[in-house]
């Protein structure tokens, strides 16, 4: 049997080959780790031409028609998560080409926004900070969020899940979406409020949609400019779900607090992105799904995929 070649993409943390079984596969595939991000699509397409199999982690690596064209030994490519809106699936398609996902066992994205959150109002990692560099012994007084409200775009799966998680502290949770109901507010066990309202009257809002042509922009130049001056915004979804000008500009200008943000319209961040020099912004490196545990079930379910593709089996959990 001729021996595939599989190209691990973007292992940043450098736990791919630690914590799947990929020796499994030794006598069918030959495994590459590429640890860093491309510099462009010409340096993807050069590197990863002679590959059968390709593992992307999320977005970092977007699969746009002109590279997926420039890659004629193509025949699997697995998306850890089972969507991504950096990868053209029709191209794929088009060539024959088996598109494969990875699942979640939990969502630590929750988790992280509430970490923001409590960033943003009492200024933990700040402090530490300033305590390691024998800086002034206190200079910031925080915010409480108990009794605050807590404004939350998108009720799915990971909304609520951020909705249960703020109830105990102590906060007024409401919601609002293109699609949602009060209906199905009650049934989370939050307030329902239009789009202008929330934003008026949120002290903190928290993004839970997904990136799609519809909710891209979707958060825009007017609604920041609804937002109380001393409310925050965190964003761990998607970077160009919020008009990133604007945002910007309502920084830049002490229009709102703050914000909290894990996700960019262009990542890596670049190293002179303005986000960088604002002093009322927290930015985390896309840390929402990135914890060792869920990249584990991702490359565990990788293995498998393989495995029972080069087997010639049905491939597991197909996408196209």
């Amino acid at each position: 049997m001729t021996r595939l070649r599989c190209a691990i993409l973007d292992d940043y943390f450098d736990l791919a080959l630690s914590v799947a079984d990929w020796p499994s596969l030794k006598d069918r595939v030959d495994v590459t780790v590429f640890d860093q991000p491309f510099a462009g699509e010409a340096e993807a397409a050069a590197k990863l031409k002679d590959f059968e199999i390709i593992c992307a982690m999320r977005e970092r690596t977007a699969f746009p028609r002109n590279l997926i064209d420039a890659l004629p030994k193509l025949k699997l490519l697995i998306t850890s998560g089972m969507r991504n809106a950096a990868i053209d699936t029709e191209a794929l398609k088009e060539r024959g080409i088996v598109f494969c996902g990875t699942q979640y066992g939990r969502d630590p994205t929750a988790a992280l926004a509430m970490g923001l959150i409590l960033e943003l109002t009492r200024g933990i990692g700040r402090e530490n900070a300033r305590m390691h560099a024998g800086e002034a012994w206190q200079t910031f007084a925080g915010t409480e969020i108990e009794g605050k409200t807590l404004g939350i775009i998108g009720l799915g799966k990971l909304g609520s899940k951020v909705a249960g998680m703020a109830k105990p502290f102590g906060m007024n949770v409401i919601a609002w979406s293109p699609n949602l109901t009060p209906e199905k507010c009650k049934e989370a066990g939050v307030g329902y409020a239009g789009k202008d309202e929330l934003f008026a009257t949120a002290d903190i809002i928290t993004i839970h949609v997904v990136l799609s042509p519809r909710s891209r922009g979707l958060v825009g130049p007017a609604d920041l400019a609804r937002m109380k001056p001393s409310a925050y915004l965190v964003n761990t979804a998607r970077g160009p779900i919020v008009d990133e000008a604007a945002l910007i500009a309502a920084l830049r200008d002490k229009k709102i607090a703050g914000a909290g943000i894990d996700t960019f319209a262009v990542e890596p961040l670049p190293l002179d992105h303005p986000f960088r020099k604002l002093d009322n912004v927290v930015i985390t490196p896309h840390l929402g799904y990135a914890t060792r545990e869920g990249l584990e079930t991702h490359y565990q379910q990788m293995v498998a995929c393989i495995d029972a593709f080069t087997k010639g089996g049905e491939p597991q959990r197909r996408l196209a």
